[in-house]
């Protein structure tokens, strides 16, 4: 049997026995009308052996190997754009360069702090503790001006190289703090003479300032944009492309699961406000940005893959290495063949409330009509993967209608000299129009495909 969770609108409900059926009739003649009434809504089949696919319908999307989004690291506007949209682009490619006063002017006031710091060395003794004061307040403000421009990276591994470079410089400057705090207080018990408390303060303003000085920097420098992977290039953020960072959040690791194939969510800019519709959202060379504001956002589409949600009832059946084929929306009557890469290990809440897996799958090309290559899709086209799950090569099977439940258990009307026998019965791989037994029944036994309803035990059926 085919079961599709949540159900799609375009998805039709669980299919019974169809052709099958007709072929069923064929075969058995005049059956129905052996049943007393030519009108009989009874017929029959023979139990025979037969191969067995299980298939587990379930909706899914087309994702790409990675994406990142590019974003102004502070307030400024757009000084040049390096690439054109739809360009494909190498990691490390300058693709824009964003001019901040904001940012020049802080590095400018570093530079001087360094310099003055350099050039008073350990000149002046007077006003220890207040020296150490204004030196605590200096560096507060250093970090958390450098903390709050690393925020605004959008790349998470420069990201996180600047984050960390905050941490250890504020490490360092502790350690020297330390140091000069007991120098003053060694002075103030007149346990050591004042040059040395001055010689320690003096190391952490110079420490702070040099510090303040390369964290500004660095904020200068990462101005230039430069692209954390290669791929192609569209302008502005997530939204830009209709995709969601949602949707986005599940393109790495969709490619079967490899170490380039999952997107952290903290990699993405946050949702900004789309342009009206009909205007363009691509900021000019010129425009005006603030800390944060999306510029470009580079996607990896070397790879696709597919992102499916399966329900709970079926995900036991989903492993790596699952063949399956998926459905394009886009493309109608196209076939795509996919390879199940992982299975989640935490759920998902459907919009209807159920609970659901995500499936990442491996995407190769497609086909349509008499073996036509298929369009490549796009990421974040709808999809419906067929995933065949289970397989039987040489299966006891009868068709699907012919199973029924009773007291808890699956049945079967067996025809045996002309009177109908319940049967208990071991159901194993469900395909489309037939199911297999594993116990139960034997081949060549009849059983009723049609009317199971309005049978009853020894009923007489000739």
């Amino acid at each position: 049997m085919v079961r599709t969770h949540p159900p799609r609108p375009r998805t039709a409900p669980r299919p019974r026995l169809l052709t099958a059926l007709l072929a069923v009739v064929a075969l058995t003649g005049s059956t129905a009308a052996s049943c007393g009434d030519k009108k009989s809504p009874l017929a029959l089949a023979q139990v025979t052996r037969a191969p067995v696919n299980e298939v587990i319908d379930a909706p899914a999307t087309v994702t790409a190997r990675a994406a990142a989004t590019l974003t102004a690291p502070a307030d400024g506007t757009l000084v040049s754009l390096r690439v054109r949209p739809g360009q494909r682009v190498r990691k490390g490619q300058v693709l824009a360069v964003v001019g901040s006063p904001s940012a020049q002017e802080r590095l400018r006031q570093a530079t001087e702090a360094l310099d003055a710091a350099n050039q008073a060395g350990g000149a002046g003794g007077g006003g220890l503790t207040s020296r150490r004061r204004g030196t605590d307040k200096a560096a507060a403000q250093a970090y958390e001006a450098a903390r709050t421009a690393a925020s605004k990276i959008s790349d998470p591994q420069l990201r996180d190289a600047l984050l960390l470079q905050v941490r250890s410089a504020q490490q360092q400057y502790e350690s020297a703090a330390r140091t000069a705090d007991e120098a003053v207080r060694a002075v103030q018990r007149g346990v050591r003479n004042l040059n040395s408390a001055v010689d320690a303060l003096a190391s952490a303003q110079q420490l702070q300032a040099r510090q303040a000085y390369e964290l500004a920097r660095a904020t200068v420098d990462a101005l230039t944009l430069r692209a954390p992977i290669g791929g192609v290039v569209q302008p502005g953020g997530t939204a830009a492309g209709g995709a969601s960072a949602a949707d986005l959040a599940g393109l790495l690791g969709a490619a079967g699961g490899s170490a380039a194939a999952g997107l952290d969510p903290s990699a993405l800019a946050p949702a900004q406000p789309g342009p009206p519709p009909g205007v363009d959202g691509a900021i000019p060379v010129g425009g005006r940005v603030t800390a944060g504001t999306p510029v470009l956002t580079v996607v990896d589409v070397g790879e696709l893959g597919l992102l499916a949600e399966v329900d709970e009832t079926d995900v036991l059946l989903v492993r790596a290495g699952v063949t399956a084929t998926a459905e394009l929306d886009a493309v109608p009557g196209a076939s795509y063949r996919a390879r199940v890469g992982s299975v989640d290990v935490l759920p998902t809440t459907s919009a209807r409330g159920g609970v659901t897996y995500r499936v990442r799958l491996s995407l190769e090309r497609g086909q349509q009509g008499e073996g036509e290559p298929a369009p490549a899709p796009r990421p974040g086209m709808n999809a419906l993967v067929h995933l065949r799950v289970r397989e039987a090569a040489d299966a006891v099977t009868v068709p699907a209608s012919a199973v029924f439940s009773a007291d808890g258990r699956d049945s079967v009307w067996v025809v045996r000299d002309g009177r109908a026998d319940r049967a208990a019965v071991t159901v194993g791989v469900q395909g489309q129009d037939l199911v297999q037994i594993v116990s139960g029944v034997q081949p060549g036994d009849r059983v009723v495909v049609r009317g199971t309803d309005q049978v009853s035990d020894g009923q007489e059926v000739r």
